[in-house]
């Protein structure tokens, strides 16, 4: 049986758990990382995520600390614009129109969209000849003896890592999380999102655009043009059985839907490649540290994807933890670090997650008072410039 020894061990190898790898080793910590999966890195195969994320100003920052995002610019696309559309009624009736503009609040764009697959690529590529980082795809979390100088974790290959730090990235279903004895609050929706990627006749001008109606928004989302065309990543929220229903329409059909749900916004949209379809529901950890533990990422919460407040607060949970275990190199894993990240993420993520709550109940209502509120928010939000501009800031990371 193969004893390994290193600074941090991180359960899943995930976006997030790449991303942590690549960040810590980049700060001099050796790290073993392990996945029962290996990445898919194509979009067209089985298991492939062919969700796109807008990656905002912080999680920018975050990659170019440790060199990622000048693999991951070329693929981008700037969001410059945020537009949401209030809907009412089928087909869908416009009946107001907001659009924030980034140069608000900074001179940048609220972030740079990528396809989830695509990230995965390249973070794949670059931690293969990333020093002082061992991973471990195809090998998962077994057990775990959580000490008070170290963690010793037992794998499924039946190896061992002795490390000062593990870290849960492993998802919501996280099995390091629950053998540090962390239960978890869920609230579901009976929802359910389709993910997908579109060519359009229309331009999308770097406007990331969310439509409301009935069942949750249709998210619109810039990308690089496809074979000289404009193209965009979708988020479409429904009910579990609309989506089930749409997950499995013909293609004709569904494009038809599609074209009405969207208002016709961008001209007739072609879907390019398969359909994925997600389950909607809010979770958290009820606590972000046990002994050596520190949990990250959706092991640490799952929410709803609205307002790109998913991967980008994971990886604020991992800038956070990065930054105090670079203030005790000797010991990541020492308790002053744990409860400090604790105290740092768990208020931020708890208003995150009743703030997104609340939007997904609004957003999703066909109750006819609960869209009278909405429209009224709506314009409240846009209309009064100190609220505006603190929105759009809270939106982008911690404040």
């Amino acid at each position: 049986m193969e004893r390994r020894e290193a600074d941090i061990f991180i359960s899943g190898g995930g976006i997030a758990g790449q991303v942590a790898a690549a960040t810590f080793a980049a700060r001099g910590f050796s790290v073993v990382m392990a996945d029962p999966v290996p990445p898919v890195t194509e979009a067209d195969l089985d298991g492939s995520d062919l969700r796109s994320t807008a990656f905002l100003q912080p999680a920018r920052d975050l990659f170019e600390a440790c060199g990622l995002w000048s693999l991951l610019e070329p693929h981008s696309r700037p969001l410059d614009h945020l537009a949401v559309i209030d809907t009412i009624g089928w087909p869908p009736v416009e009946r107001e129109r907001r659009v924030f503009a980034s140069a608000d609040v900074s001179g940048e764009p609220f972030g740079w969209n990528l396809m989830n697959w695509l990230v995965r690529r390249e973070l794949w590529r670059y931690l293969q000849d990333a020093p002082g980082i061992t991973m471990l795809y195809g090998t998962g979390f077994k057990s775990l003896v959580n000490r008070t100088s170290e963690v010793i974790v037992g794998l499924t290959d039946g190896s061992s890592v002795r490390a000062k730090l593990a870290v849960a990235a492993d998802g919501k279903l996280s099995p390091l999380r629950e053998a540090a004895g962390i239960g978890v609050s869920t609230t579901r929706y009976g929802q359910k999102s389709l993910a997908f990627t579109v060519t359009h006749d229309l331009p999308h001008e770097n406007i990331s655009t969310e439509i409301y109606n009935e069942g949750g928004p249709f998210t619109i989302v810039p990308l690089p043009d496809i074979d000289n065309r404009p193209a965009s990543a979708i988020v479409w929220m429904n009910k579990g059985p609309r989506s089930v229903e749409l997950m499995e329409m013909e293609v004709d059909a569904f494009e038809q839907v599609m074209f009405e749900r969207s208002t016709g916004l961008l001209g007739w949209m072609t879907l390019q490649g398969r359909r994925s379809i997600w389950p909607i529901l809010t979770q958290t950890a009820d606590r972000l540290a046990e002994g050596r533990v520190a949990v990250v990422a959706e092991a640490a919460h799952a929410l709803p994807p609205i307002g790109a407040q998913g991967l980008n607060t994971s990886l604020n949970d991992i800038a956070e933890l990065l930054d105090l275990a670079c203030q005790h190199p000797e010991d990541p894993g020492a308790p002053e670090v744990l409860r400090r990240y604790a105290e740092a993420r768990e208020p931020d993520i708890a208003r995150r997650a009743r703030v997104i709550d609340l939007f997904n109940r609004v957003a999703g209502s066909g109750d006819a008072g609960v869209q009278a509120v909405r429209l009224l928010g709506l314009r409240a939000v846009h209309d009064i410039a100190p609220v505006r501009r603190g929105v759009m800031r809270a939106g982008l990371g911690p404040t």
